[in-house]
């Protein structure tokens, strides 16, 4: 009897046990009444200069949490630190549209130490793995240890093959993502000359390098100039204090930099003459210093008629200069703008024709819209709420709310495949770059950690939020990346996988993949593990390809 009774007692404690975490592709969002299937382990495979993650789904309660350092072990006793964090709820009121929903959705990713989320919120860790060009690889092995509430949850073991292929740490697609310092301080409660608000802004810069990302903006402070017969005088100290470190590559550890960067206008400069000297200053700076980006001028963003004059007068400015500086407009294909534009940026939805009524006024192919364009003109893209509907939520109207779905989006209450997906995208279309107007617009308007409802979208121009000495679990100002960067960042590597077998001679094999997961813009793959099928296929052939290649030779590695 007593056999029994101890028997009884340990089933009946079984079943009333925790259960165990469970490990969930970062490709879905953990949320509310969502069932996923998760794994007991974690298996990741990253790159020489990648970073890939997992998400680690906790038992529900709102216990505080404490995570052991984890660093997994691999050849000759190498490790692979982690950077773990807690996943912070969004609770979205407005859905994006027919795609999104109200309710609690996962975006910013706070300190493990913070307190619970809201009720009903599951406790989610983003565990992400990054291997600088140096790591050797071969496997890594580690275990994550979890305290919630004081008691020991059960460990959870991570496994990680670092491939022997490079992925190169300045992004091949040119991009650039608008960011302020004004919006910054506000948010954060400083001062934007406060020397204070200046570190933070590197930091929030040095966040968006981290992931691949170009930033223009910033201070938004032009060099002061004066003019000495017909000559720019141009102080670029402060300028080069501000943008030098992402310009030569010592802002990161990786030595990325940015792919681009923007002329700033001065006021200084009044007549014709003078602005085109500055421009040439600039240029001639650009060129003395030996940085690569390429910098552009960012004409009248989203011209109207009445805006066509000064877009031609800016252009003609530009060009007096007598320099390489490409003028950037954010429009479609228009007759009134032709010879104006050396970058063209339409909308995402002005380059895919899709059934129904249009959200673009000229919606126009990429390969047609080149064979429109000067030889010279390169064409970028970026997203806007002509995407996901500039109101928010499902439209009524049974036709444009089809319209206004599926396409690649930035939006919280997407799905993590149509957040990712501008990478393959640009590498299945061919487009030259991408463009962003902004990361942290609603600091301008609202408290982000309620609310990033802007122009119809849950997230439109804001991809962080503000880590502050007054919000609990935060001893700083900080910035606070968002899994929505991530997801960018991971779209961003895909196309350099793309890219780099289409370097080793499998560019047919490169497009068919990119094919299965981003069909057009509207034609999004979002199944999960259609997404991790086509990456391990492209892990495959590159470490096939790699041995043989001239890569391997200069980099001196040896898939193992």
């Amino acid at each position: 009897m007593g056999a029994g009774w101890a028997m009884g007692w340990l089933l009946a404690e079984m079943l009333t046990a925790a259960p165990e975490p469970r490990v969930v592709s970062a490709l879905e969002k953990v949320r509310p009444g969502v069932e996923l299937k998760g794994e007991k382990e974690a298996r990741l495979s990253l790159a020489r200069g990648e970073c890939e993650a997992a998400q680690v789904v906790l038992p529900p309660g709102g216990a505080r949490l404490k995570v052991k350092p984890l660093a997994l072990r691999g050849p000759e006793g190498k490790t692979l630190e982690a950077s773990v964090w807690r996943e912070a709820y969004l609770d979205v009121k407005t859905p994006s549209n027919s795609q999104g929903a109200t309710g609690l959705w996962p975006d910013a990713l706070v300190p493990v130490e913070s307190p619970p989320g809201p009720e009903g919120a599951p406790n989610v860790l983003y565990v992400e793995l990054c291997a600088p060009e140096s790591q050797a690889p071969g496997t890594y092995q580690g275990t994550l240890h979890v305290e919630a509430g004081g008691k020991a949850l059960a460990p959870v073991p991570f496994t990680a093959e670092v491939q022997p292929f490079v992925l190169p740490a300045t992004s091949s697609l040119p991009n650039s993502f608008g960011i302020s310092l004004y919006s910054i301080s506000k948010a954060h409660g400083l001062k934007p000359e406060s020397p204070e608000a200046r570190a933070l802004l590197r930091d929030y810069v040095s966040a968006l390098l981290a992931h691949r990302v170009s930033a223009h903006g910033m201070s938004m402070e032009a060099p002061p100039v004066r003019f000495e017969g017909g000559k720019a005088v141009v102080d670029f100290s402060a300028y080069d204090a501000e943008m030098g470190p992402f310009l030569e590559g010592s802002a990161l550890d990786s030595g990325a930099r940015f792919t681009t960067a923007d002329v700033r206008d001065s006021r200084a400069a009044r007549t014709d003459t003078e602005k085109s000297a500055y421009y040439r200053a600039f240029a001639e700076h650009f060129r003395q210093k030996g940085w690569k980006a390429r910098l552009f001028f960012y004409a009248k963003d989203e011209p109207k008629p009445e805006d066509v004059a000064l877009v031609r007068t800016q252009a003609l400015r530009v060009r007096a200069a007598k320099q390489d500086v490409p003028v950037l407009v954010t429009a479609p294909l228009d007759d009134a703008l032709r010879g104006s534009a050396d970058i063209l940026a339409p909308t995402l939805n002005c380059f895919f024709p899709r059934p129904g009524p249009q959200t673009c006024r000229n919606v126009v192919p990429l390969q047609t819209l080149r064979g429109k364009l000067d030889p010279h003109v390169k064409v970028w893209w970026y997203q806007s709420c002509n995407s996901h509907g500039c109101n928010g939520g499902p439209t009524p109207d049974a036709a444009a709310e089809k319209v206004y779905s599926g396409w690649a989006s930035y939006m919280v209450d997407h799905p993590t495949p149509l957040n990712r997906a501008m990478g393959p995208l640009a590498f299945l279309s061919g487009v030259d770059g991408e463009l962003y107007f902004d990361t942290v617009f609603a600091y301008n308007t609202k408290d982000p950690w309620k609310d990033v409802f802007e122009f119809g979208g849950n997230g439109d121009g804001t991809l962080f939020y503000p880590g502050t000495p007054s919000r609990p679990g935060f001893s700083r100002h900080q910035p606070v990346v968002s899994l929505r960067l991530k997801s960018i960042r991971e779209g961003l590597e895909d196309y350099e996988y793309l890219k780099l077998l289409e370097s080793l001679g499998e560019r047919t094999f490169a497009r068919e993949a990119a094919r299965r997961l981003t069909r057009s813009g509207y034609e999004v793959e979002t199944d999960a593990r259609q997404w991790e099928q086509v990456r391990r296929e492209m892990t495959l052939r590159l470490r096939k390809r790699w041995e043989a290649s001239e890569y391997a030779k200069r980099s001196g590695v040896r898939p193992k």
